[in-house]
């Protein structure tokens, strides 16, 4: 027997499952795939390498050309350390908002897709649903969802992109190209500093050189740019290492992400401080003691996103929400991975960017009716 769900029911099943990137979203997708199952709809799973979570796609309508692929990520950020006034892996309702850690990004816009499947019986072209992984640590998941999508369904004519816009038409986003680095120093007293190569020291300056890269950056800013901010930008968000006051540091790591305009590679600066490393610093470094080094690991390159105004899908977004313009936005997104793999791309979503990721997320009740609105529009307009 099929199940129902209104949307706000769908969306308190999804926040319940706690997907939080560092762990499992096997249970969401185990869920979803009973659900659909239930609706007659099969899906395709697309495993990780670790098997410890999954892709999903599923195709309601008749299997042709034309159709659109509804896509969404599945994990959320951690809640570790915020202060929360209600449970985030519960619904809660107050003041016209509806609070819990995903609300906003990004499991309202699949709750409503999941919840409206029983409306989709008069399709006359395809609706794709695409449930990724591993979005909020570099689209990791995307990549494989893409090809497998595309190698299992006639082509669609457009991809919506989920992601909180508020509902607006978004053209064009940032890319995004994350990497760990590892400074390893050689330990002395630090009573002899000559004698030893600090890597904290050592990743000080480096870090200096990537904000002296980001000031520059900011300098070229185009006060009329579509992004917000207008330039590339260069930040480090967590930094460790060393082990003691008075030791030199023998390791130091830290994490650093490059979010590019569309008209910029994010390799470009990344090349450059890499040979500033090589070439300044680790001669440096290993004339005190050839054992120390550099080291780069690039933990996610996504490419960035830019599409025509005429494009199908830009046009279909925006007939759908009465909307003639269009937006850019600083995050990135798996749009420029669909893109790449030569599909028509919007980005438009409800709920907003602003309340993602926050303690006490929300969506506001106005944002998830525009968002059943949205989808139920689309519905008839692939009925006719």
């Amino acid at each position: 027997m099929s199940s129902r769900y209104t949307p706000l029911e769908m969306l308190e099943r999804l926040v319940a499952f706690p997907t939080v990137s560092r762990d499992s979203n096997l249970a969401l997708i185990d869920f979803v795939d009973e659900y659909l199952a239930g609706h007659g709809v099969s899906a395709v799973r697309s495993v990780s390498p670790c098997g410890r979570k999954a892709n999903l796609h599923a195709s309601i309508g008749p299997l042709r050309e034309g159709g659109v692929v509804l896509s969404g990520h599945t994990d959320v950020v951690p809640v570790d350390g915020q202060a929360w006034s209600s449970d985030p892996f519960v619904v809660t309702a107050r003041d016209e908002r509806l609070y819990g850690r995903g609300t906003a990004d990004m499991k309202s816009f699949l709750a409503i897709a999941l919840a409206l499947v029983p409306e989709m019986a008069a399709l006359t072209r395809p609706i794709h649903l695409a449930l990724s992984y591993d979005e909020e640590v570099g689209c990791l998941g995307a990549p494989t969802l893409i090809a497998s999508l595309l190698n299992t369904v006639p082509r669609p004519a457009a991809v919506i992109v989920g992601e909180p816009t508020g509902m607006r038409v978004v053209t064009a986003h940032k890319s995004i190209f994350l990497f760990a680095t590892h400074v390893r120093g050689f330990e002395v007293h630090s009573s002899l500093q000559d004698d030893g190569v600090s890597a904290i020291m050592f990743a000080g300056r480096m870090l200096a050189w990537l904000g002296e890269r980001q000031r520059q950056n900011r300098l070229r800013a185009l006060p009329s740019a579509a992004f917000a901010p207008g330039y590339t930008t260069v930040h480090c968000g967590r930094i460790e290492g060393g082990t003691a006051s008075n030791i030199t540091a023998r390791d130091c790591y830290f994490l650093t992400d490059i979010r590019a305009l569309p008209t910029e590679r994010a390799e470009d600066h990344f090349r450059a401080f890499e040979r500033f490393c090589r070439e300044e610093l680790e001669p440096e470094m290993q004339a005190v003691e050839p054992s120390c080094h550099i080291r780069f690991d690039v933990l996610a390159d996504v490419p960035g996103f830019a599409a025509g105004v005429t494009e199908p899908a830009v046009l279909l977004a925006q007939q759908l929400t009465g909307q003639n313009g269009t937006e850019a936005v600083s995050y990135a997104a798996e749009a420029g991975q669909f893109s790449a793999a030569g599909l028509s791309v919007v980005v438009c979503g409800p709920g907003e960017i602003a309340q993602a990721h926050q303690p006490d997320e929300y969506i506001t009740t106005a944002q998830f009716a525009a968002g059943i609105e949205f989808q139920r529009r689309l519905i008839d307009q692939l009925s006719r």
